[in-house]
């Protein structure tokens, strides 16, 4: 009698086990479907001023930190970010750190350029605060209005030739790693890459998806 109990109570055993590996493995297979429908998000691009490829308006401004001349969109053989910030964006604080991070792991071909307007006391102890004397700091409303720029943070990325490579509005880091990719790349924005639908780009959009994940 003991034998047989003890024979069913493994089988029940068995089968719960069975039917609870069954379940996760179909579970494990809809996390991945997700996964891979999921497209990578890229900075939003909401600019009507300049487009992508266009060569980028040269100013020359002046660096707050150093009392010296900025020229934006140069080209002259490495590129420039620049980074729309305020001193009031929230946002725009709790991205400094991604901004450092990617100055310093980009800083053989990129030079990172800060921008906002208004009057320079309200920036001193902005840069005090958050260590931003080493970066070009300026203060020009003319040079927001030329690239749109009507929500921050957002940033203007220009290739080493001079000319726009990507831009948009950047809310987290991987908003900021797009503008990279998309100049790597030769595209214009993650979105609109991803969003295509022409026949022969399911493979493209399968390798661009598998070098976001792993960059």
């Amino acid at each position: 009698m003991m034998d047989n109990i003890i024979v069913i109570s493994n089988a029940i055993l068995w089968v719960a086990v069975i039917g609870l590996s069954l379940l996760v493995f179909a579970l494990a297979r809809q996390v991945g479907v997700l996964y891979e429908r999921v497209a990578p998000a890229g900075a939003l691009m909401v600019n009507q001023n300049i487009k992508v490829g266009m060569a980028a308006p040269t100013l020359e401004l002046i660096d707050i930190n150093k009392n010296t001349t900025v020229t934006t969109g140069e080209g002259v053989g490495r590129a420039q970010l620049l980074f729309f910030l305020s001193p009031s964006c929230p946002v725009c604080k709790t991205l400094l750190p991604a901004l450092k991070s990617a100055e310093k792991s980009e800083k053989s071909w990129l030079d990172v350029t800060l921008a906002s307007d208004g009057p320079e006391s309200e920036h001193t102890a902005f840069i005090e605060q958050y260590d931003l004397k080493k970066y070009p700091y300026v203060l020009s409303e003319r040079l927001g209005k030329t690239y749109g720029v009507a929500k921050l943070p957002y940033a203007v990325l220009i290739d080493n030739e001079g000319k726009v490579a990507s831009m948009g509005i950047i809310n987290s880091r991987e908003h900021l790693e797009s503008l990279f990719e998309s100049m790597e790349l030769g595209i214009e924005s993650i979105q609109q890459y991803m969003g295509t639908d022409q026949p022969d780009t399911d493979v493209a959009q399968a390798d661009l998806a598998t070098e976001l994940k792993t960059s």
